[in-house]
């Protein structure tokens, strides 16, 4: 299952959010995988869309940078998926 993550940084973290990441990596669980993501210009929200057959990795990700992030996880499905279903 696809979802699109949209990250609210906390104010002024975006440089501690990139030190971790950099020191870190993304720290995702297994079975939490990483698609891809774009941040906005003033480095204040970050989209990601990523991958889980279990919404629940969510929350061990999630927990590992709640002191910087605000998150907001919505499950989608393509474009083209959406245009089959609905025929």
């Amino acid at each position: 299952m696809l979802f699109m993550v949209i990250e609210k940084f906390k104010p002024g973290a975006a440089p501690a959010i990139y030190q971790r990441a950099r020191e870190r990596g993304r720290m995702l669980p297994k079975g939490l995988d990483y698609i891809s993501s774009w941040v906005d210009l003033d480095y204040t929200t970050c989209f990601q869309v990523m991958c889980a057959d279990d919404p629940a990795l969510f929350d061990e990700w999630t927990n590992a940078w709640q002191d910087l992030v605000e998150f907001e996880i919505i499950p989608v499905r393509n474009s083209a998926e959406a245009s089959k279903l609905l025929g």
